[in-house]
């Protein structure tokens, strides 16, 4: 739950403006920590007008389209069929989404399957068999960052007609080389640190947590 929450924190950090397309798997912990990270305070509907509200619950924003993959195996793990699902917004809504950002026609995870395979592939850190295993998490974390840069802006994609992503994103105009991105000055001043450091636990802080009462200490 905490990874998935970080993981949420991030792509909702990364999107200011709106609500992404979240495409999934059914791995557990998902829907409990979109609900925290997107999620907003709702209250049950009061059977009579008067009295107080009852217990608040998170509820999926309008807006907030989450499509869910769903691999069926068989007892020795071979794959059967897959089915699809709408888990927050209407089906027709995250299709139309899917179209305009062109990654397919229905829900579906192969376009971060495929990234997935890339980055196994080029990182033995993450190989399932190997014995350049990270014991650390921060050269964990440096060495991805280092293949993330080098995979958006030096690293000319077929599928993107010999651009990067970045130059497909509009953040380049041309291909970066190993020396520039290596000579690239870099300035974080630790307020700015302190800053996205707040704004992601105020990411991370559910809703629910914000509006919990403090129990009034009696005076006598």
């Amino acid at each position: 739950m905490a990874l998935a929450k970080e993981l949420l924190a991030t792509v909702a950090l990364c999107c200011p403006s709106g609500y992404p397309l979240l495409l999934i798997d059914e791995h557990l912990p998902y829907p409990t920590a979109i609900l925290e990270v997107f999620g907003v305070l709702r209250h049950r509907r009061r059977r009579h007008r008067r009295g107080r509200k009852k217990c608040p619950a998170l509820k999926a924003p309008e807006g907030l389209l989450v499509g869910v993959v769903r691999k069926v195996r068989d007892a020795a793990g071979r794959l059967l069929r897959v089915t699809t699902r709408a888990l927050f917004g209407r089906r027709r809504a995250i299709r139309r989404r899917i179209a305009q950002l062109r990654v397919g026609h229905d829900i579906n995870t192969s376009h971060l399957e495929r990234l997935n395979g890339t980055l196994r592939g080029q990182q033995t850190r993450l190989a399932r068999r190997t014995r350049n295993v990270s014991r650390r998490e921060g050269p964990l974390r440096w060495a991805l960052a280092l293949w993330r840069d080098w995979h958006n802006w030096m690293q000319p994609q077929e599928a993107l007609g010999g651009r990067t992503p970045a130059m497909a994103q509009g953040l380049a105009d041309r291909v970066w080389s190993v020396r520039e991105y290596v000579t690239y000055p870099v300035h974080v001043s630790d307020l700015q640190r302190a800053i996205w450091a707040e704004e992601r636990q105020k990411v991370l802080t559910s809703p629910l947590e914000g509006k919990k009462r403090r129990k009034i200490l009696p005076l006598s």
